[in-house]
């Protein structure tokens, strides 16, 4: 049985965020409290003052920075079986950890668990919305604990988009492969890796509970990448792992209004 000492929080920290502290604090207040360090190819004053504050060890990627790269450092940090990578500009429900820790319990072969989101725009809270409903009608089949190891009903989940919100994850790492991301994408590389584990044997542990709030503005990466079309190429070429190009092409056309629920 998996307890709060087998898992770690590894939050990605860049450049001056003024909500990384936000982040830090819904982690270390957590009902289940777990290990916690800062990850960062952006090393600097405003991180390491946060750091001292709350007693958290840093680390430095001093590899060549990207996503990719950034999250597979982070990643490689933890030495817990269990491993969550948080974004800085996010926030933790309480209970996240001591719901995760529950339903990773309830498998025999955990992969992924994940959970429902929120978002913060402008300060607002948004618990409910189009793009919201869409992911949750895509996630619910996981919802039947029958289901939730079905290669089939995994990849049905992820065939029309990646309802997957990443810092929501938890990875089970010795089930995992490695790296963890690869560097083929600069905006879906989370929903590549979610379809090479959909075919590696083991649970995708889905919470219908919204136990995290995602940041959405406009300096994010994601974004930025919608802003110069990077990422309705990307979308495209993953809908192609899914369906046949006639239809992959089809369905993108309407994934691609979805685009601008990103946008404020």
């Amino acid at each position: 049985m998996y307890t709060s000492d087998d898992h770690t929080f590894a939050i990605c920290a860049y450049k001056s965020s003024p909500h990384l502290e936000d982040c830090v604090k819904s982690i270390i207040n957590q009902i289940s409290p777990s290990s916690v360090f800062i990850a960062t190819s952006t090393p600097n004053d405003h991180i390491a003052d946060i750091a001292r504050r709350y007693n958290l060890r840093v680390f430095v990627n001093l590899e060549q920075p990207g996503i990719s790269s950034d999250w597979n450092f982070a990643a490689a940090q933890s030495h817990t079986p269990l491993i969550t990578i948080a974004h800085q500009d996010d926030i933790y429900s309480p209970d996240y950890s001591s719901e995760m820790l529950n339903a990773v319990n309830t498998s025999d072969n955990p992969l992924l668990f994940f959970s429902d989101y929120g978002e913060l725009r402008n300060g607002d809270t948004i618990s409910d919305s189009r793009l919201l409903r869409i992911k949750r009608m895509l996630l619910a089949p996981l919802k039947n604990h029958r289901l939730r190891g079905n290669s089939l009903v995994k990849r049905r989940c992820l065939s029309l988009g990646s309802p997957i919100c990443c810092p929501s994850v938890t990875y089970h790492m010795p089930t995992l492969p490695k790296p963890l991301f690869l560097n083929n994408y600069k905006c879906d590389l989370d929903w590549e890796t979610w379809e090479r584990v959909s075919r590696i044997e083991g649970d995708f542990l889905y919470s219908p509970k919204a136990l995290m709030l995602h940041r959405i503005h406009g300096e994010s990466e994601t974004s930025n990448l919608i802003a110069n079309n990077t990422r309705s190429q990307e979308d495209l070429e993953m809908l192609e792992k899914f369906w046949p190009k006639y239809m992959a092409r089809f369905i993108n056309h309407f994934y691609a209004k979805a685009q601008n629920s990103n946008a404020l």
